[in-house]
C-alpha cells in the first residue's frame, strides 16, 4: 500500500453529524443551489437542533462547502492511499490523484456545478480559491512533493489551474461510452498535464534564473483555455 502524504486528523465528533447536513444539503443543492435556505432546510432535514446548529458551519455555505471539499480531498487520500501499487512516475501519480478526485463529485455532478458556480462569485470567490489551493496541495503532497522553494508555489498554482480547468470540462461532458463516460474530459486533463511538464522542463532549464512573471501567466492561460 502507498503512504499517504500526511498523517489524517484526528475527527472531530460533530463531523457525524455534518456529514448528513451535507448529504442533506447535495440533494437541495441540486435543484435550488448553495444558499442559506439550502443549509437551513438541511440542518432541519438532518434533525439538527437549532441550538446546535451555529457550531456546525458558523460561516454558513461558506463553510459548509469547505467541508464538502476537505471530505472529498480526504476520500482521494484515503483511495492512493488504499492502492496495491501506486501509479509510476509523478505525472501518473497526479493524473490518477484529480482524475479520483472529479470522478468523486459524479454522483452529485449537478451539486458539484452549482458549487463551482457559488465559488466563482465576488463573495466566495477567495474561498474557492483556497479549496481549490488545498486540493493541489494535497495533490503534490500525495505525490511526493517536498519543495519548499518557489517550486512549491509554481507548482500548487499550475496544478491548481489543471484541476479547475478539468472540473469545468467534467462539468459540461454529457458522457459517452458505459466504460468511460468522461474520456473526452480525461482526455482533457492529459493534454493539461502535457503542458504542465513542459512548464516544468522549462524551469529546470532555467534553474537560477529569476522567474519570468509574464511567462507563468501565460502558461496558467494555456492550463485554464487551451492552446488557441
Amino acid at each position: 500500500m502507498t503512504e499517504q502524504a500526511a498523517d489524517a486528523p484526528l475527527r472531530d465528533p460533530l463531523d457525524d453529524v455534518r456529514d448528513r447536513v451535507l448529504d442533506e444539503a447535495l440533494a437541495e443543492a441540486a435543484f435550488d443551489g448553495w444558499t442559506r435556505r439550502t443549509l437551513d432546510r438541511a440542518l432541519g432535514q438532518a434533525d439538527v437542533r437549532p441550538q446546535d446548529r451555529p457550531f456546525l458551519f458558523p460561516e454558513g455555505v461558506r463553510d459548509l462547502l469547505d467541508y464538502w471539499a476537505q471530505r472529498e480531498d480526504a476520500r482521494m487520500l484515503t483511495g492512493f492511499g488504499a492502492l496495491a501499487e501506486a501509479p509510476r512516475g509523478v505525472t501518473a501519480k497526479i493524473r490518477w490523484l484529480v482524475r479520483t478526485r472529479i470522478e468523486g463529485l459524479a454522483p452529485d455532478k449537478e451539486a458539484a456545478r452549482r458549487a463551482a458556480a457559488t465559488l466563482a462569485l465576488p463573495p466566495y470567490i477567495e474561498t474557492g480559491a483556497k479549496l481549490t489551493w488545498r486540493t493541489a496541495d494535497e495533490m503534490w503532497r500525495a505525490a511526493g512533493d517536498t519543495a519548499t522553494d518557489f517550486n512549491h508555489y509554481t507548482k500548487r498554482a499550475t496544478l491548481s489551474a489543471v484541476y479547475a480547468a478539468t472540473a469545468a470540462r467534467f462539468f459540461s461532458d454529457e458522457g459517452g461510452a458505459a466504460d468511460d463516460p468522461y474520456a473526452a474530459t480525461w482526455a482533457f486533463l492529459d493534454a493539461r498535464l502535457v503542458d504542465v511538464m513542459r512548464f516544468e522542463k522549462a524551469k529546470a532549464r532555467a534553474a537560477g534564473l529569476a522567474p519570468d512573471p509574464a511567462a507563468i501567466a501565460a502558461m496558467l492561460g494555456r492550463l485554464r483555455y487551451g492552446r488557441r
